[in-house]
């Protein structure tokens, strides 16, 4: 695929990732705007290639499950990601967002990734009815094949990835802040009494 020009662009962004996914949908950068960056993969076919697995292993199961699955940031390029850093935006280094956020080179120990930060409507309204956040995190535990899990309080938004090496992490940046599940490569099921309010709160109708 070539990378130069406005069609380039266009082709990209119609590249269709999974079910309910397009390329498209996780391009935009506040950065890339702000800053006038052209928010566009050095190599194309890997960063689809990794979105592909986000896509359909992350995203797919989380909308069917919990509805729509809103993105608020998720491929940035080696020059966007740059900019977010030089500006003191809150993004990682370049070395340890490849394999992340960005999507078309490989982490530091050469395995393939990518990363989105999404918002659940569904989990806002939830956990803004007593839900315990965890709960959520440890239903993604059990049922999702992801690398990393980072929380937020704003919006409960997270930062899911697919890796073709999972960590199985998961982080919060709520209070208490911390590690609730430490990297490893395979980990047992956390099991359904972490999250049984979750489970009732699927199963019943909405408004109820």
């Amino acid at each position: 695929m070539t990378t130069e020009g406005c069609e380039a662009l266009e082709a990209l962004g119609r590249t269709r990732l999974s079910r309910n996914f397009f390329m498209r949908d996780f391009l935009y950068s506040e950065t890339a705007s702000e800053y006038g960056v052209r928010n566009f993969p050095d190599h194309p076919d890997a960063a689809i290639a990794a979105a592909r697995q986000l896509c359909t292993h992350i995203l797919e199961p989380l909308q069917e499950t919990f509805g729509r699955v809103h993105v608020r940031s998720a491929f940035r390029s080696e020059r966007v990601n740059q900019v977010c850093v030089d500006r003191g935006l809150n993004c990682a280094p370049n070395d340890q967002a490849r394999g992340n956020h960005i999507w078309d080179s490989p982490d530091q120990r050469g395995a393939r990734g990518a990363m989105a930060c999404v918002v659940l409507p569904w989990l806002i309204d939830q956990c803004d009815t007593g839900m315990d956040w965890r709960e959520f995190a440890w239903w993604v535990h059990d049922h999702l094949p992801f690398s990393k899990l980072i929380l937020y309080r704003e919006l409960f938004a997270f930062n899911i990835a697919w890796s073709e090496a999972p960590q199985r992490l998961i982080y919060s940046r709520i209070e208490p802040e911390g590690v609730l599940a430490a990297p490893v490569t395979a980990s047992p099921r956390i099991g359904e009494a972490r999250y049984a309010d979750l489970l009732a709160r699927l199963k019943s109708p909405p408004n109820s």
